[in-house]
């Protein structure tokens, strides 16, 4: 009796070769996925890191607008029953009809109130405002600041006057990084016995910044 050439592998080969299998794949799906979720942020990043670097070199001529109003008796007399000495928020009436009168979004900002002011600072990426009123004649005087497209974004990236919501999106953003390049990592350690120049283009990565500290940076 002729006995088959062909052996089948061992079990535990085999299921190593699955577990590693599954290891890829798993590592595969995680990467992309990552890289998809952060494609947009890290261009974004990427794009205002070199607005950022040369700031200096980029010029941007501020727009300064300033307008004045009166408030509605209704509202003067509002304004003098209201009975606060420090900080806190606008009564809705006044904030509403601040935010119609100058076209800005008041909601739940905390203004400084003392007994003849009320002074609101309404800052934001790219841009800066304040309004403040007089108690007793119910003048309002407003001005805004706008620096440009470029200083948003830039403040986009720094997270200058972005609120809580931007915050969360960066934090979110710098995990779905993380992910990305951890995987990408652990991918080019998978396949790097294929590819002899993947360790010395990591360390490259890795020292040149180190090299750049230590010999330029005094």
């Amino acid at each position: 009796m002729v006995e088959s050439s062909t052996h089948k592998p061992k079990q535990p080969a085999l299921a190593k070769r699955k577990r590693r299998s599954i290891w890829l794949r798993w590592l595969i799906h995680s990467h992309w996925i990552s890289s998809a979720v952060s494609l947009v942020g890290m261009l974004l990043f990427a794009l205002t890191g070199i607005t950022l670097n040369h700031a200096a070199q980029i010029e941007t001529q501020p727009v300064i607008q300033t307008h004045q109003a009166q408030l509605p008796p209704r509202l003067q007399q509002q304004l003098r029953e209201f009975d606060h000495d420090g900080t806190a928020a606008l009564p809705a009436e006044l904030s509403e009809w601040l935010g119609g009168e100058f076209d800005q979004s008041i909601q739940d900002r905390q203004a400084e109130w003392s007994e003849d002011e009320v002074y609101l600072s309404m800052q934001g990426p790219g841009a800066d405002a304040w309004l403040a009123i007089d108690r007793e004649s119910g003048e309002v005087e407003f001005e805004s600041t706008s620096r440009g497209w470029i200083s948003y974004f830039n403040d986009l990236h720094k997270g200058r006057h972005t609120g809580v919501a931007w915050s969360w999106f960066i934090d979110l953003f710098a995990v779905a990084t993380l992910v990305f390049c951890i995987t990408g990592l652990l991918l080019l350690y998978e396949r790097a016995k294929h590819r002899r120049l993947t360790w010395p283009l990591v360390g490259l990565g890795l020292i040149a910044p180190w090299i750049l500290i230590v010999l330029m940076m005094h």
